[in-house]
């Protein structure tokens, strides 16, 4: 696929990772819709979309209520008559063991925080999933659909709802790739290790250190080499069903 004028949507475009995407593929003269729950990092994203050469629009969305993606999608494809990509990028952390004991005292990762995870970061991709896919046809637009999982689907301590939710992502790529091969549309996932972002950036020197030295390429990844991988899938016209990972070496 040709990315030179066509319509794709990233979901937590607003900042980080989302916002590296929307600037990337506007620079490669795609159009962007960009949705986030944030207006002002939207327009912040907008900006720079532009900056990069291209146009795109923003739309408020909590990507784990139906009726909002429903609309949203709805809409998008109105505004841009059609869709052809969408990047499933929007996601929390709500990180802990999921027993912890501490002086006899035994504590429980909550059922809140795993909810809260499982809404956005994995039943959030199946209905922006689902509505790209039914824009797409209704459009007729052949199209490609991208989610963000992490090394975290194979596991990692104090992420049982994070791990849970990237390997779900990961698995409706594959899924998706056979069911909507027959209207034109491609699947696929990638899988980032640690990328420098505003959270990593965040952390305690030290921490970061310790986390840098156990990758092999001795470095964390950036947002951009996240978002060229995401330029490739779409470009690809024979990629599809596949988690790309993209961490410098490192597995977990």
């Amino acid at each position: 696929m040709n990315l030179q004028d066509k319509v794709i949507a990233i979901t937590g475009a607003g900042q980080g990772l989302g916002r590296a995407m929307a600037v990337y593929l506007a620079a490669r003269g795609a159009r962007i819709a960009v949705i986030d729950i944030n207006q002002e990092h939207m327009a912040e994203t907008l900006g720079l979309i532009e900056a990069a050469g291209s146009s795109g629009r923003s739309y408020r969305c909590n990507v784990a209520l139906e009726d909002e993606v429903e609309a949203t999608f709805a809409a998008l494809a109105s505004d841009f008559n059609g869709l052809h990509g969408l990047v499933n990028n929007a996601g929390i952390l709500r990180d802990g063991l999921m027993v912890k004991v501490k002086e006899g005292d035994v504590s429980k990762l909550s059922l809140a925080h795993w909810q809260a995870v499982i809404d956005v970061n994995l039943t959030g991709v199946f209905l922006c999933g689902r509505e790209a896919a039914v824009q797409m046809i209704q459009h007729d637009c052949q199209g490609c659909i991208v989610n963000i999982s992490s090394i975290s689907r194979a596991g990692n301590i104090g992420q049982s709802n994070y791990s849970a939710a990237k390997a779900g992502v990961a698995s409706l790529a594959t899924v998706w790739a056979k069911e909507l091969a027959r209207y034109g549309i491609r699947a696929n996932a990638i899988a980032p290790g640690f990328i420098a972002t505003e959270m990593t950036q965040s952390m305690k020197p030290e921490v970061l250190d310790k986390m840098t030295a156990g990758i092999p390429a001795r470095r964390t990844g950036q947002a951009d080499e996240i978002a060229h991988t995401v330029a490739f899938l779409m470009e690809n016209d024979y990629m599809s069903g596949r988690v790309v990972e993209v961490d410098g070496g490192l597995r977990i």
